[in-house]
C-alpha cells in the first residue's frame, strides 16, 4: 500500500478523514495477514514509511502508524504519505528455536 491521504475536503471534516485513513490501514493489515505464507515462514512483517510527502517519508514501525497519523492530525497537515509493504518473516522465538535445532 503506497498512498497519500488527503485531509482537506470541502464537505468532510478532517477528523472523519483521519478515521477513514486509520480504517483503511487496519483493513489493509488484516487483509495482508490473512494471505498464505510461503513455506518456512511463520508471520508477515511490514516495512512502513510515513511522512508529509513521499520524498520526506521516514521509516517507522508498524506499531507506530496510529501515533504518526495522530501527529499529522495535531500538526494540521493537508495530507500525509503512508507506505506499507508486507514481507514474510519469522517471529523472534521461532527464529531462535530454528537456530537451536540447527546447532
Amino acid at each position: 500500500m503506497k498512498k497519500t491521504f488527503e485531509l482537506i475536503h470541502p464537505k468532510i471534516k478532517p477528523a472523519r478523514l483521519i478515521e477513514a485513513a486509520r480504517r483503511d490501514v487496519k483493513k489493509y493489515l488484516k487483509r495482508e495477514n490473512r494471505k498464505l505464507l510461503p513455506n518456512d515462514f511463520d508471520c508477515w512483517n511490514f516495512d512502513c514509511k510515513f511522512g508529509p510527502s513521499e520524498e520526506k517519508a521516514e521509516v517507522i514501525l508498524s506499531s507506530e502508524i496510529s501515533k504518526c497519523i495522530s501527529e499529522a492530525e495535531a500538526e494540521s497537515l493537508k495530507s500525509f504519505y503512508l507506505e506499507i509493504l508486507a514481507k514474510p518473516g519469522y517471529k523472534k522465538s521461532f527464529a531462535k528455536l530454528k537456530a537451536l535445532e540447527e546447532d
